[in-house]
């Protein structure tokens, strides 16, 4: 699991970072919100951390544009203050956990596993339609030669569509089922989603996921011959 920290205090970020590493996650730390961001887009991520106040732009800032671009991706924010009103705007945000400082990195752990459980459980693991494999669990996507590690919304989206494949689905209903509401912007949001899909799975030549003009989408799994 990857996980993206973004913390300006280099002791504590380095401290953090090693701490999280050990205990089995692929790090990668961030100085301040505006290089969190840009290594923000040019990677996958499972959940982020961020500290609040961080020159350049705030952890708040970070996390709305995080959101913005990603809304399903688990985020904790670390904290010096437990003003209420700073508690509350994180969470609108979207924010899955707040802890204050100072803290045992042992709690930050526990938290990013007890955030992960929830976000990736599954009564069932894998998900197949034709030779294209998702292992939700996992994040992993196999199509024909090709294997791809998913954000967590790609594969909550691509889960979606395969539990029912051949079925035309509805724009408001995948966005209501995946993002939680129907919006315009989620949904621009959504169409760049299923592009990314359409290329993960496009050596499977039996499976296309076709848009529906005036509806939604569709993802059909053809016979093969």
């Amino acid at each position: 699991m990857k996980v993206l920290l973004a913390e300006d205090d280099r002791d504590f970020g380095n401290i953090l970072s090693q701490y999280v590493t050990i205990s089995g996650f692929d790090v990668t730390l961030g100085r301040d919100g505006k290089e969190a961001w840009e290594l923000f887009n040019q990677g996958k991520f499972d959940i982020c951390v961020f500290d609040v106040m961080m020159p350049e732009m705030d952890g708040f800032t970070l996390a709305e544009k995080v959101k913005e671009a990603e809304p399903g991706i688990p985020i904790i924010f670390l904290t010096a203050k437990s003003l209420k009103e700073d508690i509350v705007r994180g969470l609108k945000i979207g924010a899955d956990d707040y802890i204050t400082k100072p803290f045992d990195p042992e709690v930050l752990i526990l938290r990013i596993n007890n955030i992960l459980k929830r976000a990736y459980s599954s009564t069932n693991d894998e998900f197949k339609v034709s030779d294209t494999v998702l292992k939700y669990n996992t994040l992993e996507l196999i199509s024909g030669n090709t294997k791809e590690k998913l954000t967590l919304k790609e594969a909550q989206l691509l889960k979606y569509f395969i539990i029912n494949k051949n079925k035309i689905l509805a724009r408001e209903d995948i966005l209501t089922e995946i993002w939680g509401e129907d919006d315009y912007f989620l949904g621009r949001s959504m169409d760049v989603f299923i592009s990314r899909l359409r290329k993960y799975v496009s050596e499977d030549k039996n499976i296309d996921i076709r848009t529906v003009r005036g509806t939604g989408f569709i993802l059909e799994e053809i016979n093969k011959a």
